[in-house]
């Protein structure tokens, strides 16, 4: 219970705020050593970039591997769970995986299959219910995006140097909560607690990575819960595909308190095996064939 309260409290919109922090970049202040200042239509660029990569993985499936720590329990002892999220155009569906990112049992793995078959079906059906579905999924996709708009007036940007990751070339910025910021709701307080570094891929001006740390304790879910300064998180993000620029890395160290108990969080995500699946009726096609080719080899 407590793990689906993080991630819907706080994991998300620390998962939005990397997201968004490159949008502010070319509002940032800066000094004489800082790389010439974006134009208008750069900075324009920019937000349409971060907003099309968030739109771009509602068609992109991929495999997630959880490494969960706790902590007392002995040097290297890790709980690792994999899933295949697949999108179906107003949500994720989540197939289990073993660690490796295989199916662990053909006949169980099938069912879910032809479960994700049939939700999709229900999908791309013209009904009241999709329709009430889909709007659904494009408010909360606006919450999102307003959330990325609101880190405009969050932060301030000091510009720290240039770094090699491969051959690409990334601008480093130390991020700070703006002094005059007032938010605006209790998702933009969360901005006034965080501070850390991003890097930013100068050719493309994308966000290819961002370290941060909680400065003050964020209270959560009114005030049942809260996560303690000091906790900290990391996310990478890389190209998966010509033009779209995903997360693969997620790192979270969290410790709070929940009523009288204290909990920690230490996590990291893999994301790999990116696929373009595309919107839920050419999905569906995918996923029938690819339950006919599991047919087939069951029965040659």
């Amino acid at each position: 219970m407590l793990k689906l309260l993080l991630s819907k409290k706080l994991a998300r919109p620390v998962s939005i705020l990397g997201l968004a922090l490159a949008l502010v970049l070319p509002c940032a202040g800066g000094t004489a050593q800082d790389p010439p200042a974006p134009s208008f239509d750069l900075f324009a660029r920019v937000i349409s970039q971060q907003k099309k990569s968030e739109t771009q993985l509602d068609q992109f499936e991929r495999v997630q591997r959880i490494e969960s720590r706790k902590p007392g329990t002995a040097a290297g002892s890790v709980d690792t769970r994999a899933f295949r999220l697949f999108p179906t155009g107003i949500g994720l569906n989540k197939l289990p995986l073993s660690p490796d990112g295989k199916p662990t049992d053909s006949s169980a793995y099938r069912a879910e299959l032809e479960k994700l078959e049939k939700y999709l079906t229900w999908v791309v059906e013209d009904g009241s219910s999709q329709r009430d579905a889909y709007a659904k999924a494009e408010r909360r996709r606006k919450e999102r995006f307003d959330l990325i708009e609101s880190t405009h007036q969050a932060f301030d940007f000091r510009f720290e140097g240039k770094e090699m990751r491969g051959d690409r070339q990334l601008l480093r910025y130390a991020m700070a909560p703006r002094k005059d910021y007032r938010p605006t709701s209790r998702m933009t307080t969360l901005f006034t607690k965080v501070r850390g570094t991003i890097w930013v891929d100068e050719q493309t001006s994308q966000l290819a990575k961002i370290a941060g740390e909680v400065t003050d304790d964020v209270s959560l879910a009114i005030f049942l819960a809260k996560v303690n300064k000091g906790s900290q998180f990391m996310q990478e993000r890389y190209e998966i595909a010509p033009g779209v620029w995903q997360p693969t890395f997620e790192q979270y160290d969290f410790d709070g308190r929940r009523f009288f108990s204290s909990f920690s969080i230490h996590e990291r995500t893999f994301y790999t095996a990116y696929k373009r699946v595309g919107p839920p009726r050419e999905s569906l096609s995918l996923v029938r064939a690819e339950l006919s080719k599991l047919s087939t080899e069951k029965n040659p």
